[in-house]
């Protein structure tokens, strides 16, 4: 019989973050697959676990990835670890997990920490809604659509960055979407854990004059949807009211029913409308 695909979470800085089930499953699998074994070798001798090793990272994740789909094939149980976190995100783990699900392998995985879920929990941003973007992608035309997809995004914003990079990243969101809210979390669950919640326009003040230190998740507020309305409700008014009734009517929609459309767009009542259109008779 085929083996199991564990995804392990490991700790993001303390190690008393990781879970009885994860060390139960690093010590009893055939294999682990680590992103750095020199780095992870630290957590597995921390807590005297014997089991092999074998790198598993970025750069070989596909042909690794089918080396050890053979070996889960022949009934051995490989584990995934990455140097921090839950594998996949941001990290190794989405591409053998896709080469396990063609092959029929069953996937598992172990839940624990995750950098991202850490910082929005503890933000004091709003965390009913969110969207995960990661570190910003390094090409320009590529950054430059994320950043544009963010600009409107009513979602809390999660992103990563590492603290040479923290200052334009800054400056790229406040030219983006201004000066919203914005918590800064830095080296999540280690001694010098922090979270400053503050606006992006302060940030920016703060790290012109001071080096930052430490990898950084930010927290970034989601456009308000009162502000959204706002610029729907400008943007029409920017059309006289027959343009605007001309614009659904074209599209098949009745006059009586374009006026309700044509009102509720501009935040008035369906009598002004039929005021306008009688007054311009």
């Amino acid at each position: 019989m085929a083996g199991r695909l564990y995804l392990v979470a490991t700790p993001i800085g303390n190690l008393e973050d990781i879970t009885y089930r994860a060390l139960k499953i690093l010590r009893e699998a055939d294999i682990i697959g680590a992103e750095d074994t020199r780095h992870s070798i630290k957590l597995l001798n921390h807590f005297d676990i014997k089991t092999p090793m074998t790198s598993y990272h970025e750069y070989n994740k596909v042909d690794k990835a089918r080396q050890l789909v053979g070996e889960i094939l022949s009934g051995k149980n490989v584990a995934i670890i990455t140097d921090a976190g839950t594998p996949g995100i941001s990290d190794p783990g989405e591409e053998i997990v896709r080469q396990c699900f063609d092959a029929g392998i069953e996937v598992s995985s172990i839940p624990g920490p995750a950098a991202c879920i850490t910082a929005l929990t503890m933000s004091g941003q709003n965390t009913r809604r969110f969207a995960f973007e990661a570190f910003l992608p390094y090409d320009k035309k590529e950054r430059a659509q994320v950043l544009s997809e963010i600009k409107n995004e009513t979602r809390t914003i999660i992103i990563y960055e590492a603290p040479h990079h923290l200052l334009r990243t800054l400056e790229e969101l406040y030219e983006t979407v201004g000066d919203r809210s914005i918590t800064l979390c830095r080296e999540l669950t280690k001694v010098h854990e922090n979270a400053e919640k503050t606006t992006i326009k302060a940030a920016i003040e703060k790290y012109t004059n001071k080096e930052p230190r430490g990898e950084y998740v930010l927290v970034i507020a989601g456009k308000p949807f009162e502000e959204i309305r706002n610029e729907t409700i400008e943007a029409f008014l920017e059309m006289t009211v027959e343009e605007h009734m001309e614009m659904y009517m074209s599209q098949g929609t009745d006059k009586k029913e374009a006026m309700k459309m044509v009102a509720r767009d501009r935040g008035v009542s369906k009598r002004d409308i039929y005021d306008v259109i009688c007054r311009k008779k």
